[in-house]
């Protein structure tokens, strides 16, 4: 497979960044990230990720989108990239339900010899996880339950076989007004494979000044729905999760990785 060359960064010729902004705070941007906008000439995006990074914006052409209009989004960034230096953000990592594959797809299908370069960041289920404890401290599988782009009967094949590997599952897109049912269909599901007690927790804005979070169990978490947004993670813990206690007060979520099989501590 043949990979075309990034252009030196100390050049203004034309160049494409795909930007991962991490969870919404500059302090987890990386500085790659920081840097990749700083160079900027234009920088466009989703509306709702731009003013996160608002401060790293002074001085440059911005470009607001929507939601839904990811593929236009990623046509004018190409157009721009050819003769300026652009960068596309994306929330979390933007190879994860992020900007990247689109970008990547309209820049494979133009033939488009623009210089692309991925910048990864934290991506949601990290960030949930790190404000939880330490609930994905081995194998894990990370899950939509947005169905505007996957069947809903695909995700619901994926995430039985999911629960049935007994491992932390992260949900992303756990629940929205246009899609409020398929938080509980997911919880059906989990109750089929894991015990009533398996720790349950979810973040809310991670990281952001609104930030939220909830620990519970799957016997539970029912009650606690309306918790739960578009701007949440909702990690099920797995056959070995437990919670995190410190005394009486639960802390957060624990998934042993198996030091306690090996070592005496």
């Amino acid at each position: 497979m043949e990979v075309l060359p990034l252009q030196s960064h100390d050049k203004k010729e034309g160049r494409l960044s795909i930007v991962s902004t991490g969870p919404g705070n500059l302090q987890q941007m990386t500085p790659r990230a920081l840097r990749a906008i700083a160079e900027s000439d234009y920088v466009i995006g989703n509306a709702f990720y731009l003013d996160l990074v608002e401060p790293l914006l002074s001085g440059k052409e911005v470009i607001r989108s929507s939601m839904g209009r990811e593929v236009e989004r990623a046509k004018k960034a190409l157009e721009l990239a050819e003769n300026h230096v652009v960068s596309m953000v994306s929330g979390g990592d933007a190879g994860v339900y992020g900007m990247a594959s689109i970008v990547l797809e309209v820049v494979e299908r133009s033939g488009s010899p623009v210089a692309v370069e991925v910048i990864p960041g934290v991506t949601a289920a990290l960030s949930a996880a790190s404000r939880l404890g330490s609930p994905l401290s081995g194998d894990y599988v990370t899950i939509s339950l947005s169905d505007l782009l996957t069947p809903w009967e695909v995700i619901e094949k994926r995430l039985d076989l999911a629960f049935r590997m007994g491992v932390p599952v992260a949900v992303y897109n756990p629940r929205s007004n246009g899609r409020p049912d398929n938080l509980a269909k997911a919880i059906s599901i989990a109750g089929r494979h894991l015990a009533p007690a398996t720790p349950v927790g979810v973040v809310k804005d991670a990281f952001r000044k609104s930030e939220e979070s909830l620990v519970t169990t799957l016997e539970e978490f029912p009650d606690r729905f309306d918790f739960v947004d578009m701007h949440s993670i909702v990690i099920i813990g797995g056959e070995e999760s437990r919670l995190w206690r410190m005394g009486q007060d639960v802390r957060g979520i624990i998934t042993p990785r198996g030091y306690h099989r090996k070592y005496v501590y």
